[in-house]
């Protein structure tokens, strides 16, 4: 698993400072209030006498009023006599506001500031040390100041090809051989969605197992499919959040509302098999989360808003620190009535609204015990309870996760990082029968799948000389779950059965990147995996006559070895080539091999003979930069065949029962073209767009020859996006964002057909002041009808929705 807080970089990346500001005592009078250069606020009383009571009260106040504008003559004087002011501006001249200031003495406390509207901030005449500079779209600017005059400090504007870690080092996008696209803070704020799924749709080839998002849908059913290499509740793409997988341990499947939105600085997207790097579940790429650093200088941000369908929303983060113990906290919660997803042309009496509400609390402690040695602990917790279209059919899920770690670094032994995660969770379901005049409906199962899960990681990785990059790691996981259930037939409970078992996986990996001369890179990496299902039970109890029949499963236990090679060739400094080799697994969940679950009409069995999934992928194509790095454009095609998948495949159809079961088919292949590109057409004015057109298809299926050649099931041929984003503190903040995708199918038969969609999003801002900002934003502008299922009822993805919040920062 890459390590995404590593130090470590790619031979081409020039490195990146990441030191951290502190606080200041120096202090100015703003509004009444005494203010820390850092945006921290005092009361007015600090300066006042305290405990002016009766009559003395109106003398107490003008005394303070006196003092405070004394304080302030006393400063503006002092500071005309010492001090000089320093403009920061862009290349055409700018001035830059809001930018962050960090003066770095040689000896004393750091003093932090920030940029005026004109772009100056003032700096004491006889100041020797640092000066830091940085805002959001320019690269970092350090100045060191003597002797010399300084007036004015020009940022460069940032290249659009961004610096990622998911490829395993730090790089620019535009230096790896790997499909990446990376969504920094900024691009997220200006993204009217406001679930982390939804905004992720931005990037074409990403789609859920059903179009519809976890605003809405079963959790059961967000797993993330990539590049149409197929769909289904288990994700064929690994999630990770700071390096730790998010994908549920029995199931699979992803909880987007664990990591709440404000604590996110970028989400960088890895499109291809990727299991060299990350082991099972990377079959068809990686997404990872990085969520913002605790700093020791205090920070706090928020956003709150309120929308359609009676849906508030808070996420909050904040950090802080004394010397090397620094924290922070992140929380979310979200609440929504959501909307009636079944077709209006075919809803009944009994469809009612499909609703959410979670909550989420991310506290994080950090002890950096040196510059070489960082010490940390997490914990995540998380609450959801769902509404799932009928007033009988709910789920509700209770998840806790805890980690300790540590990173190590040193020119002698590289960059080293420790991980050790683990923690319980508890999963409910009811499922029902639909009459099929849906006028009513009868409850048929109760569920409960309790599980848990311990792993760890290891990772080591360095630079020999500065053109060499070696990486290896060591990684173990295991989860034990069950489904417990109870069968209910005419509103009585008939029998229980549960059904479960244990799995133990271990992985270890090596890799390299080896610039061959000054324009041709190659890198690779190799990894084996081998992991065991045991204590597999299953257990059924009819209550009538309360005898236990029980089975047990044979232990089983499987490996995989995945390989990968690419290359990259500069043909210019702005032009390059680029070809890979990859591969790919997943092994199939605890929920895959043992629970059972319905939808609608369409009953899914399991089945404990499933084997893992692989994949081997091909992918070749061009980056390209120009403009002054202003437009990036990376092109290319790919083609993955996946062998034995786990798929849905009909057993049976009747009037009132679709029943299917969860097998391994023959071979899949997903072969397409696929292309992204970004142009910063002004400073404010950014564009950018992909398309991705892919033909999955099942190229082998012995066991029933008519599904061959049929396209798998939700994956559309034609995917595009487009967002434009206008960027004016001073005036206006402004995001549009652009979707479409042609038809698709929902099952394996590809009888029940999908139709295209097109929306469009839009987000509009305004900041007040420099902590706040007003916003509003719009989804599915145009009310588009977006398929989601068929069961074979129509089901929907999405309505407009339009909502209205606040935004405050303080640094």
């Amino acid at each position: 698993m890459a390590l995404q807080r590593s130090g470590v970089r790619s031979p081409s990346t020039p490195p990146i400072s990441n030191q951290r500001t502190s606080g200041t005592d120096v202090l100015f009078i703003l509004d009444g209030l005494a203010q820390n250069t850092n945006g921290s606020l005092l009361p007015p009383d600090h300066f006042a006498a305290q405990n002016v009571i009766g009559k003395d009260h109106t003398t107490a106040v003008f005394i303070r009023a006196a003092a405070i504008i004394l304080a302030a003559a006393i400063c503006v004087c002092a500071q005309s006599e010492s001090s000089r002011t320093i403009r920061v501006t862009d290349s055409s001249g700018a001035s830059i506001d809001g930018a962050a200031v960090t003066l770095i003495p040689k000896s004393g406390p750091k003093i932090s500031a920030v940029t005026s509207e004109d772009g100056t901030f003032t700096l004491p005449s006889d100041f020797d040390g640092m000066i830091v500079v940085e805002a959001a779209g320019f690269s970092r600017q350090e100045i060191p100041v003597g002797g010399s005059l300084v007036t004015q400090i020009t940022l460069s504007t940032l290249p659009l090809s961004a610096t990622v870690n998911v490829t395993g080092s730090e790089t620019r996008i535009d230096a790896t051989a790997a499909s990446v696209v990376a969504l920094d803070s900024k691009t997220l704020d200006m993204t009217a969605a406001t679930t982390v799924d939804d905004k992720l749709r931005q990037v074409p080839g990403f789609s859920l197992f059903r179009r519809a998002g976890s605003r809405t849908a079963n959790p059961t059913t967000q797993g993330v499919s990539l590049r149409g290499i197929g769909a289904s509740g288990a994700s064929r793409a690994l999630v990770v959040a700071d390096g730790i997988p998010l994908n549920d341990p029995f199931g699979g499947w992803i909880y987007w509302g664990r990591v709440p939105t404000e604590s996110i600085r970028q989400i960088e997207v890895l499109r291809g098999s990727s299991s060299d790097l990350y082991g099972s579940s990377a079959i068809g790429g990686v997404i990872s989360i990085l969520t913002k650093l605790a700093a020791v200088e205090p920070t706090f941000s928020a956003e709150a808003s309120y929308g359609s369908e009676d849906t508030p929303s808070v996420s909050v983060f904040a950090s802080a620190g004394y010397r090397e113990l620094i924290g922070s906290l992140a929380a979310e919660a979200f609440r929504t009535d959501g909307f009636v997803t079944v077709a209006r042309s075919e809803r009944g009496p009994i469809d009612t609204a499909a609703g959410v509400g979670r909550w989420a609390i991310n506290p994080y402690l950090e002890w950096k015990r040196s510059e070489n040695l960082q010490l940390f602990a997490s914990a995540g917790f998380y609450n959801e309870v769902r509404g799932n279209g009928t007033p009988q059919q709910t789920n509700d899920t209770r998840l806790r996760r805890f980690a300790v770690g540590a990173d190590v670094s040193g020119d002698r032994v590289g960059d080293l990082a420790f991980r050790l995660y683990g923690g319980p969770q508890l999963y409910h379901q009811s499922f029902t029968a639909v009459a099929s005049d849906r006028a009513s409906e009868s409850l048929t199962r109760l569920q409960s799948a309790p599980a848990r899960v311990v792993g760890g990681s290891a990772r080591w990785a360095a630079n020999f000389g500065t053109r060499n990059l070696f990486t290896a790691g060591f990684e173990a996981r295991r989860v034990s779950g069950r489904s417990d259930e109870t069968a209910i037939s005419a509103g009585r409970a008939t029998s229980q059965v549960s059904a479960g078992g244990t799995e133990l996986s271990v992985g270890g990996y090596a890799g390299a990147l080896v610039p061959l001369s000054s324009g041709l890179t190659i890198s690779g990496g190799l990894r084996f995996d081998r992991w065991q299902e045991t204590s597999g039970v299953s257990s059924s109890r009819p209550l009538s006559t309360s005898v236990l029949t029980s089975r047990s499963f044979p232990d089983r236990s499987e490996s995989a070895v995945s390989p990968r090679v690419s290359a990259l060739y500069k043909l210019r400094e702005a032009v390059s080539l680029f070809a890979s080799y990859s591969t790919g697994f997943r092994q199939p969940t605890l929920n895959e091999l043992y629970r059972a679950f319905r939808v609608g009409d369409v009953l899914t069995l399991a089945n404990e003979n499933l084997r893992a999934e692989h994949a081997r992928n091909f992918e070749g194509g061009f980056n390209a930069s120009g403009l002054g790095e202003r437009l990036y454009i990376r092109s290319g095609v790919f083609c993955t065949s996946l062998s034995r998948p786990v798929a849905n495949r009909t057993l049976s159809v009747t009037p009132s029962l679709i029943t299917r079961q969860r097998q391994n088919l023959g071979q899949t292949r997903s072969c397409g073209v696929e292309s992204d590109g970004q142009f910063r057409i002004t400073r404010e004015i950014t564009a950018s767009a992909g398309y991705l057109f892919v033909d999955s298809r099942v190229t082998d299926f012995p066991p029933d020859p008519s599904l061959e050649g049929l396209r798998v099931p939700q994956i559309a041929r034609h995917q595009f996006s487009a967002q434009l984003q206008y960027s004016n503190a001073k005036v206006v903040n402004l995001g549009v964002q652009f979707r479409a995708a042609s038809s698709q199918f929902d099952d394996d038969q590809n009888r029940f057909r999908l139709c295209g969609y097109s929306t469009l999003d839009a987000f509009v801002s305004r900041r007040l002041n420099r902590h706040t900002e007003v916003f509003a934003a719009i989804e599915n502008a145009f009310d588009s009808k977006v398929e989601s299922g068929r069961t074979p009822v129509l089901t929907l993805a999405t309505s407009r929705s339009v909502r209205v919040g606040i935004r405050l920062r303080f640094r």
